[in-house]
């Protein structure tokens, strides 16, 4: 196996080097937030902070990185949940943040496309395509920091899959800089482009191992005519499945999200974040958010009452809320959407982020939670976007105690959900990536021929492995 050229620092030389190739005030001091991560597993290093304002920019930084072979991480909102944000060992690197970088450069409204530079916040992107009377799909709990250039790096999911697809799916084409410093000019609006390999599906979802994106053509959806939320209260995780195959039977691909709550959920919320409006008296066992994207000949009230008295005829529902306004569908999806923070204050043992067939999902949170209690007693808070099959399944400890009393048992509880994903055909990282943090599941749970492609990418773009360093890739 290839080993790549041991790394430099990034030392005061080469910051004196690059303040004399860029203009006054790219360089800044590195402040805490760009040296942590949100579930607080990795703690970066001291390093020369750039903030480069253009595409050029980022180009010079990255050319006098391979000449002084300095480690880069690119930084976008810092929200990401594996560590791929910060690096806790090896020489100290440059880190590259694009937060200067934010403008939406162009609405092809009657294409369904924009052009947004890599630094632009999610949440922006998404009112700029409101602005042109359009939508940009993308939607998840950080949206209101995540830049879209890290959303594109790690292929970021979000509720909105099941409709419009992964990140991936919602990108024409790319600018980035490789990493030997050139500019690929890949900002392509075409839908249809076969001239070889596919570079931006090679950058996306490569957590910045294999070039830094500068900016994206993006794709863009009408808006739906009206929209209907519904919360359900559902039997079990096998009843929700049989209910989204009746909700695709009445509506077709208008469902927009699709979303399994367990009562946990709720129970966290109620001990963390009691400001979160509930709308059950008694937290149910399981239930399901719903939310269609309508043509305007459809009343979303009468089709969504339709659909409830059809299931609760078959079994499948026993009680649940319509929403009567735009604010209470606002409420119902505050409660999907603060979840994640309550769990985070809650502090977990070991969170993973699955994927499994549809029709296993049942069988895999029945037989996780069977083997688990053979390890000890916890708290389980399963969650996700059951429509594509993307569970977030987070082990946590039982009231009283905290992370740090498991912390024997962490790798065990992850060995356990990680086998089980694995036995059933499923994934160890469904939309959150690889990072720093799943860097042995990846080598323990990926086809070999896989792996030894990726490292043949790894090394023929990178041969001098400066690009985030010890992300994805075991750094050898």
């Amino acid at each position: 196996m290839t080993r790549t050229p041991p790394l430099a620092p990034a030392d005061d030389t080469f910051a004196q080097s690059l303040r004399a190739a860029l203009p006054a005030g790219t360089l800044d001091t590195t402040s805490a937030r760009y040296l942590e991560e949100p579930r607080g597993r990795y703690a970066g290093q001291t390093a020369i902070l750039a903030k480069p304002r253009t595409t050029q920019e980022v180009a010079t930084l990255i050319r006098h990185a391979a000449q002084a072979r300095v480690g880069v991480v690119p930084y976008g909102g810092g929200t990401g949940l594996v560590g791929g944000q910060v690096a806790s060992d090896g020489p100290a690197p440059l880190i590259l943040s694009l937060e200067r970088m934010t403008a939406i450069r162009e609405v092809f409204a009657d294409e369904n496309v924009m052009i947004a530079e890599a630094g632009a916040i999610l949440a922006d992107v998404q009112q700029a395509a409101a602005d042109a009377d359009r939508l940009f799909p993308l939607s998840l709990a950080a949206q209101g920091s995540a830049r879209i250039g890290g959303n594109l790096a790690t292929n970021a999911g979000g509720t909105g899959v099941l409709r419009y697809g992964n990140a991936r799916d919602l990108c024409l084409g790319l600018e980035a800089v490789l990493p030997d410093g050139q500019i690929w000019n890949g900002l392509t609006r075409l839908r249809k482009n076969n001239t070889g390999y596919d570079l931006r599906h090679l950058l996306i979802g490569a957590e910045g191992t294999l070039g830094v994106i500068t900016a994206a053509a993006l794709k863009l959806f009408a808006r739906p005519a009206q929209t209907g939320t519904a919360l359900l209260v559902v039997e079990s995780p096998q009843a929700a499945l049989k209910l989204l195959s009746r909700v695709r039977g009445s509506f077709g691909e208008m469902i927009s999200a699709f979303e399994l709550i367990h009562r946990q959920g709720f129970d966290f919320l109620s001990e963390t974040m009691p400001e979160v409006r509930q709308p059950f008296a008694a937290p149910p066992e399981w239930s399901v958010l719903i939310e269609l994207g309508l043509a305007a000949n459809i009343d979303p009230q009468a089709g969504l009452e339709a659909l409830f008295a059809d299931a609760a005829e078959a079994g499948l529902v026993s009680d649940g809320l319509i929403a009567q306004s735009e604010q209470q569908a606002k409420d119902f999806w505050s409660i999907r959407e603060s979840i994640p923070e309550a769990n985070r204050r809650i502090g977990s043992v070991s969170s993973h982020d699955i994927s499994v067939p549809l029709g296993a999902i049942a069988g895999f949170i029945t037989q996780a939670g069977e083997r688990l209690a053979r390890i000890g007693a916890f708290r389980i808070n399963c969650f996700g976007h059951v429509g594509d099959g993307n569970l977030h399944y987070n082990v946590f400890p039982q009231p009283g105690r905290t992370r740090a009393d498991h912390e024997n048992q962490r790798d065990a509880i992850k060995r356990c959900v990680h086998d089980l994903v694995d036995e059933m055909g499923g994934s160890i990282s469904a939309e959150h990536g690889i990072g720093r943090l799943k860097v042995a599941d990846l080598e323990h749970y990926t086809d070999p021929a896989k792996l030894s492609a990726i490292r043949a990418i790894k090394a023929g773009l990178d041969p001098l492995g400066i690009m985030n360093p010890g992300a994805v890739l075991r750094r050898l």
